[in-house]
C-alpha cells in the first residue's frame, strides 16, 4: 500500500550533542554567586569584569590539598603574570601563596602588598640590575635566566661580600612540542651542567634549586612527570660531581582550567586533565626520587590559570543585530578582543543572562572595535537577542585583565563578589581623565591659530 505523502519538517534543537559549534545555547544564567546580573549593570554598567572570591579560595584549597596530601612539602606561589588585580593577588597571599614575579613592576607590586621578600620568587628573562639589588637584598628568590643575570649577582656578591643564594632556569625535553627552550639554560646539550659548573667554581653564587617551566594549558600530565625525573636525576648528578645540594624543585606551572581550546571538539571541563591527575604524577615521581637529593626538597609551584580562570566572569551586552552577506547572523556585544584577549584560543562559554527565544542559528558574536578581527566567537549556536540584553562570558579569570588593550574603548570596572555575597569595585571604570593624566600638550600646540607659511 502506498503512504500518503507528508511534508518535511524542520525543528529547531535547544539541547543536545557537542557539534563543531560548540553547545547549544539553550539555558540562561541571570545571576553570579546570588548578585543578579541587571544590578550589576544598572550599578557598574557595561561591559563589567566579576570575579567570584568562593571560587578562587574553593580552586587554591582544592590545588593545595592534592599536592600536599601526596607530598610533605609543598609551596604554591601565585603568578602575578596571570592575574595582578590586588584584590586577586590578596586573596591567594591569605590563602598562604607566596608572590611569582617576571618583571620589577610585578616585584614591586608584591612589595606594595606586604609580601615578605623571601617570599617572592623573581623570575623571567630580564631583571634589571637594580631589580636584583633589591631582590637580594630582600632575601628573594631568584631564578637566573640567563650569563648577564649571572654576573650581575656575581658582581653584586663582590661588592657584598658574600655569596648569593640563587636558583637557575632549565628547559628541557619534556615531549611538549614546540618545546620552550628561549628561557634558561638547556639540560640535555650540557649548556645547564656547564654554566652552573663555572658559576660554582667562583663561590660567589651559591645554587639552591632547579625551575622549570615547559609551557602553557598541558594536556599531558605525563609530561611533568618527566620533568620532575630530569629534574631530580640533574640534581644527583650535581650533587656527586659539584658536591650542590638542591634545596628546592620549582616545576612552574602551566596546568589548563576548564576553558576549551579552539582545536578541541568536546568542552574542556569535561576533558582536560584535573589538577589531581598533575599532582599524583609530580608527587609520585618526586617521593620515587627522594635519594637523588641530601633531604627532600621543597616543591614550588607557579599555577597561575588553573586556580584563577573560572573565578572571572565578562557580563557584555548586546548594541547590534545584523545579517551578513552570506546571509549568516551576527550579533555585535559592547565587549571584543580588546577585553577578550583569551578569546584568540578559547571557545569561552557564552549564555545569555535573561530568558530568550527557544530558536537557536550558528552565528557569529563581533565585539565593538573598528577592526574585521574583533571576533568573540566565530561560531556558536546562540538566540537572537536584542539590543540592550546581556550575555555572561565564561570562564575569563586568567591573563584578560593583565593582557586587555585600551584600544578605541574604555577599559570596564571590575567588581569582587566576596563569600557573603557582597559586591565590591576593585578597579574603576577608566575615563578620559585617566587616560589623558600622562600626556602633556607642548605650548606651541595650545595656540588657537596657525599663521601659514607663505610660499616661495
Amino acid at each position: 500500500m502506498k503512504r500518503e505523502y507528508q511534508k518535511p519538517r524542520i525543528s529547531p534543537h535547544t539541547e543536545g550533542s557537542m557539534n563543531k559549534f560548540g553547545h547549544a545555547s539553550g539555558s540562561y544564567k541571570d545571576s553570579i554567586d546570588g548578585v543578579k546580573v541587571s544590578s550589576l549593570i544598572k550599578e557598574f554598567g557595561s561591559p563589567l569584569f566579576v570575579f567570584s572570591e568562593r571560587t578562587v579560595r574553593d580552586k587554591y584549597r582544592q590545588a593545595a590539598g592534592e599536592f600536599s596530601h601526596k607530598y610533605s612539602r609543598v609551596q604554591f606561589s601565585w603568578s602575578y603574570k596571570t592575574n595582578y588585580l590586588d584584590a586577586i593577588c590578596s586573596i591567594f597571599h591569605q590563602e598562604g601563596s607566596w608572590a611569582e614575579v617576571v618583571s620589577f613592576f610585578e616585584y614591586e607590586k608584591a612589595m606594595r602588598l606586604g609580601v615578605p621578600g623571601e617570599k617572592i620568587i623573581f623570575n623571567g628573562p630580564y631583571k634589571p640590575y637594580e631589580a636584583l639589588k633589591l631582590a637580594v637584598k630582600m632575601k628573594s628568590k631568584i631564578n637566573v635566566d640567563n650569563m648577564e643575570e649571572i654576573f650581575n649577582l656575581e658582581k653584586l656578591a663582590a661588592e657584598l661580600h658574600k655569596p648569593i643564594d640563587v636558583g637557575i632556569r632549565i628547559n628541557l625535553d619534556a615531549g611538549i612540542y614546540p618545546a620552550w627552550t628561549r628561557f634558561g639554560f638547556n639540560l640535555e646539550n650540557e649548556s645547564a651542567f656547564s654554566t652552573i659548573a663555572k658559576m660554582h667554581s667562583t663561590g660567589k653564587l651559591r645554587l639552591k634549586g632547579l625551575h622549570c617551566h615547559i609551557g602553557t594549558f598541558i594536556m599531558e600530565p605525563k609530561a611533568y612527570k618527566t620533568t620532575v625525573q630530569k629534574l631530580a636525576l640533574f640534581a644527583k648528578k650535581l650533587k656527586d660531581e659539584l658536591a650542590i645540594k638542591i634545596e628546592y624543585i620549582d616545576i612552574g606551572g602551566g596546568f589548563p582550567s576548564s576553558n576549551t581550546l579552539h582545536t578541541q571538539y568536546l568542552p574542556g571541563s569535561q576533558t582536560n586533565p584535573t589538577i589531581d591527575e598533575f599532582a599524583k604524577v609530580i608527587c609520585d615521581e618526586l617521593m620515587a626520587r627522594t635519594d637523588c637529593f641530601s633531604s627532600p626538597p621543597l616543591l614550588i609551584l607557579e599555577t597561575g590559570r588553573a586556580l584563577i580562570d573560572d573565578a572571572g566572569y565578562l557580563i557584555s551586552s548586546v548594541v547590534g543585530a545584523k545579517r551578513l552577506t552570506d546571509g549568516t547572523p551576527s550579533l555585535i556585544l559592547d565587549a571584543g578582543v580588546n577585553l577578550l584577549f583569551t578569546s584568540t584560543w578559547y571557545k569561552h562559554n557564552i549564555i545569555p543572562a535573561q530568558p530568550h527565544s527557544e530558536f537557536l542559528e550558528n552565528m557569529v558574536l563581533f565585539g565593538p572595535l573598528c577592526m574585521n578581527i574583533d571576533i568573540v566567537r566565530p561560531h556558536i549556536q546562540f538566540p537572537s537577542l536584542s539590543a540592550g540584553e546581556q550575555v555572561l562570558i565564561h570562564p575569563v579569570g586568567a591573563y584578560n585583565v593583565t593582557q586587555w588593550m585600551q584600544f578605541i574603548q574604555y577599559r570596564p570596572a571590575i567588581v569582587l563578589i566576596d563569600e557573603n555575597g557582597k559586591h565590591h569595585q576593585v578597579r574603576a571604570k577608566e575615563d578620559l581623565e585617566y587616560m589623558t593624566m600622562l600626556e602633556s600638550i607642548p605650548a606651541h600646540l595650545k595656540e588657537k591659530k596657525h599663521k601659514a607659511k607663505p610660499r616661495k
